[in-house]
């Protein structure tokens, strides 16, 4: 008789990427092709070889386009477009005929000569400091690993004879393993490495499965022993081995309640935002990919307050997305939104977001660089193509186009006579649009909340992009964990900062919103109302949530309230005011 191996539980902390709960039994997964040996070949011998890599090419391509087909028809079109980059490897020249180049002057096999040329050109990759080239480099990581799996004759991984739910622990997940992966049984992912914008964290999200990265030797601990029970939850960022019943029975109260909320979540967001003392408030959503759009209707945003059009070109990167392309999403936000607004950002490409195909230099210090509004005036061909788009889109609905990064009165100047020459050339080809749109900045630069009175005369609306307004304006990287402490949102001088802002808006007649993450913290309502803000936009889901903090407060109570933190010296001391304040109130 066996004996039954009692294991105490475990918690682990990684870093929760992906919201939600998933209760599973754990499957290991391992991404790497394992040992690689450099085998000599007989000169004889390399013509062979070289045709073995070729077949495995054109078997890596077939299975890849054959992914991309799957994708486009469960996830849509933009995640499918992952996987284009992917393909132009197996295309590429300078990467094939490297390998193959290789396999004849080094004669070795050609798995050998994959992993070499991968790991030279990935040396280069890591020797550019820009997101972009990072992305590239994953992207060449996943295709070596797909043709090293063909070479060896090794299957995709199968989850199919499987049974009960599943959640995925690996060392890695690159986009086509999230793909693969993260359907039918699966319900989370633990991962050892990955952040929050990957796109297997995209996909996950897209999936509705929680993921927790940053998980050192979590793959190895678990690939020793069999039929691990965990628990993922991706909103705390554990992972939770041999979960004790007590435990078990916590984590399935709370995938109810999260089942519930969602139902409760959609009632809520059709209820007006309108606080006690009669005064509405639009709460918007903003908007990354074409899978949110429908969220933001169901939990009863009125609008898009912010459509990032750049993912729409880093998701085809490297190829720029065509006018009709631009179109197709374009009028399914407007038709979506109505009868509200949908505010379309153009490309803010640049810093941190940005691809060869566009930059045509390298910059030391990209985020204070060529970017947002400067990159569009710099490389007017380009965005021409998104100009047609969003001119053509305007007759499905109440558009409003917004600069980003704007932070001179010339910059606004120039792209209107930008776009009144794309208006004169679609007049020319009879194509319509509306004359009427409205034209609006981000104001997330010190020098235009300066100057915002003057920029107010120039422009139909404001919406002020808190993420890059603090980070300027104190002169702190948020992503640095050096100086995270001096990231402060209630700092008096931003409160100041905002106050100037909505009053020069509310002065020249024109609309004002908030779109960073200040606007989706509950805490920060009272403050952005008492700042005289009307408008406040957010991830879909978060819209009930926000318009219920609204409906609590009073603006009468906050204006005196907020002018009185602007006075404060510290956000410390406006934190404690606020909480000893709005608990008064």
């Amino acid at each position: 008789m066996s004996e039954v191996i009692q294991h105490a539980m475990e918690t682990l902390q990684g870093l929760g990427v992906a919201d939600g709960i998933g209760i599973g039994t754990a499957v290991c997964i391992s991404t790497r092709v394992g040992d690689l040996y450099q085998i000599p070949l007989p000169e004889e011998g390399v013509g062979d070889e070289v045709e073995r890599f070729r077949q495995a090419v054109e078997q890596a391509a077939r299975e890849l386009r054959g992914l991309r087909l799957k994708v486009g028809r469960n996830l849509g079109e933009e995640l499918a477009r992952i996987f284009d980059a992917q393909a132009l490897f197996l295309a590429d020249d300078a990467f094939l005929g490297r390998v193959e180049e290789r396999i004849r002057s080094e004669r070795v096999n050609a798995e050998w000569a994959v992993f070499e040329t991968t790991r030279e050109i990935q040396a280069r990759f890591d020797a550019l400091d820009a997101a972009h080239i990072r992305e590239r480099s994953e992207d060449l990581r996943d295709i070596s690993r797909h043709l090293l799996r063909c070479l060896r004759g090794l299957q995709l991984h199968q989850l199919t004879e499987l049974q009960g739910d599943i959640v995925i622990v690996a060392d890695d997940l690159t986009p086509s393993d999230a793909v693969r992966l993260g359907r039918a049984n699966v319900v989370g992912f633990a991962i050892e490495h990955g952040g929050r914008t990957s796109h297997s964290t995209i996909i996950a999200r897209s999936l509705n499965l929680p993921m927790v990265t940053g998980l050192e030797g979590i793959h190895r601990r678990l690939s020793e022993r069999p039929e691990v029970p965990v628990i993922v939850d991706g909103t705390a960022g554990l992972v939770i081995l041999y979960p004790e019943e007590e435990v078990l029975a916590r984590y399935r109260r709370q995938q109810l309640d999260l089942e519930r909320q969602a139902l409760e979540l959609v009632s809520a967001g059709k209820v007006s935002a309108i606080t006690r003392d009669d005064v509405e408030v639009a709460v918007m959503a903003n908007i990354d990919l074409p899978e949110e759009i429908d969220d933001g209707v169901r939990f009863g945003a009125a609008g898009v307050g912010l459509y990032r059009s750049e993912f729409l070109y880093i998701e085809r990167s490297p190829e720029l997305p065509t006018e009709e392309e631009h179109l197709a999403i374009y009028r399914r936000l407007l038709e979506s939104a109505a009868p509200h607004p949908a505010i379309i950002r153009t490309y803010d490409l640049g810093g941190r977001k940005i691809a060869r195909e566009v930059m045509a230099t390298h910059e030391e210090n990209p985020v204070l660089g060529l970017r947002g509004i400067r990159l569009t005036l710099a490389r007017p061909e380009i965005f021409r193509t998104q100009l047609r788009a969003l001119l053509r889109a305007s007759v499905h609905g109440d558009l409003w186009i917004m600069l980003p990064l704007v932070s001179i009165v010339d910059e606004v100047r120039r792209f209107r006579a930008c776009l009144d020459d794309v208006m004169a050339e679609l007049e020319r080809e009879g194509l319509p649009f509306r004359r009427d749109l409205k034209l609006g900045i981000m104001v997330e630069v010190p020098s235009a909340a300066l100057i915002s009175d003057i920029l107010a005369r120039e422009v139909d609306f404001f919406s002020i992009g808190t993420n890059d307004l603090i980070q300027y304006a104190m002169a702190v990287d948020r992503n640095n964990e050096h100086v995270t402490d001096l990231y402060q949102p209630l700092h008096p001088g931003m409160i100041r900062m905002l106050r100037m802002i909505v009053r020069n808006a509310r002065r020249a007649g024109i609309a004002v919103s908030l779109c960073g993450e200040m606007a989706a913290d509950e805490r920060m309502t009272p403050v952005l109302l008492g700042c005289g803000l009307r408008r406040l936009s957010v991830a879909p889901r978060l819209v009930p949530a926000i318009k219920g903090r609204v409906r609590e407060l009073s603006t009468r109570q906050l204006a005196p309230i907020v002018e009185h933190c602007a006075d404060l010296p510290t956000a410390q001391e406006v934190e404690a005011y606020l909480q000893r304040a709005i608990g008064e109130g």
